[in-house]
């Protein structure tokens, strides 16, 4: 068993999080650009945020890549995968019946 101290209290860790994809001076720059481009008047202000993230798990994964590029829509998907999983049930139905039965 442990034997509790009041003397030597142990300090809780700290919290460090260390951005391991962050480069400030290419934030910094990018920033600038922006900037300059806005006082130019090339790019228009913005007043909403909008984030660069649609797409981005597709582009990052293989297989969806490729069903995308034949064409193959959400809803074909998920007809896939319906159509799998009755199949499987199908297959465990008729594997109980043979050999359990």
């Amino acid at each position: 068993m442990a034997v509790f101290s009041f003397f030597k209290v142990r300090k809780p860790r700290k919290f460090e999080h260390k951005p391991i994809y962050w480069d400030p001076r290419k934030e910094k720059l990018e920033e600038r650009e922006l900037r300059i481009k806005r006082e130019l008047g090339v790019e228009k202000p913005s007043d909403e945020y909008k984030p660069l993230i649609k797409g981005t798990f597709i582009e990052g994964t293989s297989h969806l890549k490729k069903s995308i590029e034949r064409g193959d829509s959400v809803d074909s998907r998920k007809y896939k995968n319906v159509r799998l999983a009755i199949i499987l049930v199908v297959l465990a139905f008729l594997g109980w019946f043979i050999f359990l039965r």
